[in-house]
């Protein structure tokens, strides 16, 4: 196979991380639209996360948090997004940078994403990239995702999604 020099792969992860990326500035300049809400899967100990120790004792290798109704002052930069929530009736200031992200789930409009974690993010256990193993992949859900109740714990989009990789669309 011939060697990818120009790393389509990545290209296309940081063009996914980019929409990513606008749907948060969009909800910190107008708030969520009708009933958008995500799921925003992160790895806990990737570079740059800034949790409390008593979420990082609780979440030590991944977290789920999930903007809908009751989060405050989103601030999105180019490497990462900020955001007040509260944890059981304590609130916490999250920082979050999208290279540690590994999922976005919208559970109103059944879109995601995920993400394979850069090697920053994924840490020194992190096997080297492949071109096929680091390109972002789209996530279809079913049809019935509930919505969650609260804030108050951090939860998952709903078993059973299927993950399509861009791979399925590639001319072999």
């Amino acid at each position: 196979m011939a060697t990818d020099h120009i790393r389509y792969d990545v290209l296309a992860r940081d063009a996914l991380r980019g929409v990513l990326r606008r749907v948060l500035i969009d909800a910190a300049e107008n708030g969520l639209p009708g009933e958008h809400h995500f799921f925003i899967t992160f790895v806990s100990t990737a570079e740059g996360v800034k949790l409390s120790p008593r979420l990082l004792a609780q979440y030590p290798e991944e977290m789920t948090v999930i903007l809908q109704h009751q989060f405050w002052d989103l601030v999105v930069t180019e490497d990462r997004f900020e955001v007040g929530l509260s944890f059981n009736g304590i609130p916490e200031r999250l920082v979050v940078p999208f290279s540690s992200i590994k999922s976005f789930f919208d559970p109103s409009v059944q879109f995601g994403l995920q993400f394979e974690p850069t090697e920053a993010a994924a840490g020194e256990t992190a096997e080297p990239e492949t071109p096929a193993a680091s390109a972002a992949t789209a996530l279809a859900a079913p049809a019935a995702a509930p919505a969650p109740e609260s804030d108050d714990e951090p939860a998952k989009p709903s078993e059973g999604a299927e993950v399509v990789r861009l791979d399925r669309f590639r001319k072999k």
